[in-house]
């Protein structure tokens, strides 16, 4: 069965700070309500150490409903044991991917303009990461900020569910799920806090907030 999406995905980027590991960050955001974790390393490890990571990471969240989605890399997914992966622009293409991880995986596309969304959008993917909606400080040289507006254009063009991401604090999640994302995806927000799990119990929160404010 694929492991559900779900709405709060929190990425692992230890480049950003040096108090906390991949796994400390998966196990914190995972206690703390956060639905899936992206294991994001985009420092030149070998792959033997990017496995044994995900490896690693994947055995902590054992028990838990948490996916552990692996950023890039379908070798390393499929060689941990992990049963999702998020793939940018160029990493290896989403039909190879879906044969090598078979239909069970959960796999997710990148995107930063209505144009590459609807490219992305026709392909075998099961959601697709926009952004960045507000801006970004976690890549060298990132796309032009979305905003809400243009997320909003994206949502309503696409007919796969969208996470969006870029500078996504937990002020900002009602108006992101207002603009038609089903969920938020986050980094720095959660990882160079103090207390990570708070920072996720705050965004789970916020979530949790306006999906309840729909049902009633």
């Amino acid at each position: 069965m694929k492991p559900p999406l779900g709405r709060l995905h929190v990425i692992t980027d230890v480049s950003l700070q040096d108090r906390f590991s991949h796994v400390d960050l998966a196990r914190l955001a995972a206690a703390a309500g956060a639905d899936a974790v992206q294991f994001r390393e985009k420092r030149a490890w070998p792959t033997r150490a990017l496995v044994e990571m995900a490896t690693a990471m994947r055995r902590a969240l054992e028990g838990t409903p948490v996916c552990l989605v692996v950023d890039d890399r379908v070798d390393v997914a499929l060689a941990a044991g992990a049963r999702a992966v998020h793939l940018g622009r160029n990493d290896l293409d989403v039909a190879t991917a879906r044969r090598v991880l078979g239909t069970d995986a959960l796999i997710g596309g990148t995107a930063n303009s209505l144009e590459e969304a609807l490219s992305v959008a026709v392909t075998d993917v099961d959601y697709l990461g926009i952004g960045p909606v507000f801006g970004t400080w976690s890549k060298a040289n990132p796309a032009p900020p979305l905003g809400l507006a243009g997320l909003r254009g994206i949502v309503e063009a696409v007919p796969k569910p969208v996470i969006a991401i870029g500078s996504v604090t937990a002020d900002r999640v009602t108006a992101l799920l207002e603009a038609g994302a089903h969920g938020v995806a986050v980094i720095s927000a959660v990882v160079c806090q103090t207390d990570p799990a708070a920072a996720t119990r705050e965004f789970r929160e916020a979530i949790d907030t306006w999906l309840g404010a729909r049902v009633a």
